[in-house]
């Protein structure tokens, strides 16, 4: 079973990011042989003088597929989990469904989350009504919203950014775009307009690549190189700064 973890406002001023916490419990469940990590996307929210967040306000989904566990026994970890890594002054949420459960009208919340102040009450009487784990673990649990808003992303399937897809963050020099789709989560290389570069394209991968999430698939977005860049690349990553709007 296809399973999706939002996490959100795990950390403080001074500790490592949410971003960092989802990889850290990625690679827990997996010790755990609770369930196999697909992949984890970064999704951001509404920035707004009236909303508490530690940096970015930006919240993480993990997509799993289940093993041996079940969803009980990933709730009770990965509470435990950021119980544990949460740090001090932290308001740690906590989202977890079965992938085909997240209703329309999550995805709906969700997307509303990018663009207006939410309530925690809002966010814990949606997940009652449609049935999917919300909780609060830490502090005074706002990051019930921004929890729920990451699952609602990650299953609309067109926002966010990747922060780990397997064999991505690995990646150094220069690559063909064959080698990135037959080696790594990456589903797809291409240009912002949607036209695809051909496997043998030779793409710089410095630094690491993040992928989008666009129609429910990994797509790494590159550009040509720059005259005064190409040396032995035909194509480069599209710039962080173009990355953010997605």
């Amino acid at each position: 079973m296809r399973c999706l973890i939002g996490i959100d406002d795990t950390d403080n001023a001074e500790s490592r990011g949410t971003g960092f916490r989802a990889r850290q419990l990625g690679a827990r469940l997996g010790e755990a042989k609770l369930g196999r990590l697909a992949g984890i996307t970064r999704h951001q929210l509404y920035v707004h003088p009236d909303i508490p967040y530690t940096s970015h306000n930006s919240a993480a989904c993990l997509d799993i597929w289940l093993e041996d566990g079940s969803l009980e026994a990933i709730v009770g970890f990965c509470r435990q989990y950021l119980a544990e890594e949460s740090a001090p002054g932290s308001d740690a949420g906590l989202c977890v469904a079965a992938f085909e459960s997240v209703s329309a009208t999550m995805v709906e919340f969700a997307r509303a989350a990018k663009r207006e102040i939410l309530v925690r009450d809002a966010a814990r009487d949606l997940a009652a009504r449609v049935g999917v784990h919300l909780e609060g673990v830490t502090g005074d649990e706002m990051g019930v919203i921004g929890a729920l808003a990451a699952v609602g992303l990650r299953r609309g399937g067109h926002d966010g950014r990747f922060i780990w897809l397997a064999g991505v963050r690995e990646l150094t020099g220069t690559a063909t775009a064959s080698w990135l789709l037959a080696h790594t989560g990456i589903a797809a290389v291409e240009t912002v307009d949607g036209r695809g570069v051909p496997g043998e394209a030779r793409i710089r991968v410095d630094p690491w690549p993040r992928p989008v999430l666009l129609n429910d698939r990994a797509i790494l977005l590159v550009r040509e190189c720059l005259e005064e860049n190409h040396a032995n690349n035909d194509w480069e990553l599209l710039p962080k700064e173009a990355i953010r709007r997605y």
